[in-house]
């Protein structure tokens, strides 16, 4: 049988045992691109190719199939079946024109019953095969993984962005409408002006966060109620254009708190607009204030279904999500790191009949 005797496989036979094969072997010629096997199919027998190509393929990560294998001329392929009788684990598929020869299992078993370095060289040559096949599905499987994770944290990047870019975007057509006063001009610049800040701190968070790299921090003595006010009165309008009211229960205490101010806009900001995302039809997000020894603290309570059990003991590590089709959980996260830098500390629960609560605290200035 031509091409029969370059197999690999059976290079220490004797002449006697090369009979037993070309007697059992099946001759098939295939066009291009015909699948020979596929993943589940019994596991009737080995092939060898004597000529052509064939490819090896499974399914990798999220569903995508990926070519592990490619084997021409003397290779042999589908030996599992032989050993452990089961269904095919991957694809088999010609590239090209090819020509293979088939044994059946029954009469491949027989083969290796009857010769013990056919069966040392099978067991030897399926060692290696398994070697390299894990080498390229764990290879394939990391790349996998690496494009999904690319894709979720640039569509996280987007999602954050946007809110920022919209408040621009309104405030640039203000200050180009004809009968905006000078006044209204100012304020809508003194708003963009904030949120170009805002799109700066947030593009270093996500840097410093994806080098594993701790910020610098600079904190300086800000009186808290005098902060809140304002950061509230500026993400006021973009959570009302999600129906969204931010309400002050309490004032803020007129204390004065150590922080880097850029950073912590960062935690009220990802904090209400977490809070807006899951409140589809608008709501109410509420802030208490406390304080507690040395520390100020801080209550974010919002009306939508609270958190969700699947995700709360998760909550805060990285790229934890669960439900929303933007986002990585790498606000929360970020979020944590910039209390954590200002030696605070933050907490999120779930109570009866109430929506999601979070806690932050910050060490009052001594």
């Amino acid at each position: 049988m031509p091409g029969l005797e370059q197999a690999k496989l059976f290079s220490t036979l004797n002449p006697a045992e090369w009979e037993t094969v070309f007697a059992s072997a099946l001759e098939r010629k295939l066009p291009a691109d015909y699948q020979i096997f596929k993943e589940g199919d019994p596991g009737d027998g080995m092939y060898v190719v004597a000529e052509g190509l064939v490819q090896i393929s499974a399914i990798v990560g999220d569903g995508d199939r990926k070519v592990l294998s490619r084997l021409g001329a003397g290779d042999f392929f589908g030996e599992m079946s032989v050993l452990d009788s089961e269904p095919r684990s991957a694809c088999a598929s010609t590239e090209q024109e090819s020509t293979l020869y088939f044994i059946p299992r029954e009469k491949m078993l027989a083969m290796l019953e009857n010769s013990p370095r056919l069966a040392f060289r099978l067991v030897r040559e399926f060692s290696l095969r398994m070697r390299e096949f894990n080498r390229q599905y764990v290879k394939e499987l990391l790349q996998a993984e690496r494009l999904s994770l690319v894709g979720r944290f640039a569509s996280s990047i987007v999602h954050d962005l946007k809110n920022p870019l919209n408040i621009i975007g309104l405030s640039a057509e203000l200050v180009r409408m004809e009968k905006a006063t000078p006044e209204m001009r100012v304020k809508a610049s003194e708003r963009i002006q904030k949120q170009v800040q805002r799109l700066s701190g947030m593009i270093m968070e996500l840097l410093e966060f994806t080098r594993g790299a701790q910020q610098s921090v600079v904190l300086e003595p800000v009186n808290y109620h005098a902060y809140v006010r304002e950061i509230i009165d500026d993400l006021q309008p973009e959570a009302q254009d999600k129906k969204v009211t931010l309400v002050l229960r309490n004032d803020p205490p007129d204390r004065e708190v150590l922080i880097d101010q850029r950073r912590l806009d960062h935690v009220f900001a990802n904090l209400i607009n977490n809070a807006a995302d899951v409140m589809k039809a608008g709501g109410k997000v509420y802030f208490d204030f406390a304080e507690d020894g040395p520390n100020l603290v801080t209550h974010v309570e919002d009306t939508g279904p609270g958190l969700p059990p699947q995700i709360a003991a998760r909550l805060f590590e990285p790229f934890a999500t669960f439900g929303k089709t933007n986002g990585t959980g790498l606000g929360l996260s970020i979020c944590k790191r910039i209390i954590e830098d200002h030696k605070g500390w933050i907490r999120a629960r779930n109570e009866p009949g109430r929506g999601a609560i979070f806690t932050f605290a910050l060490p009052l200035k001594k």
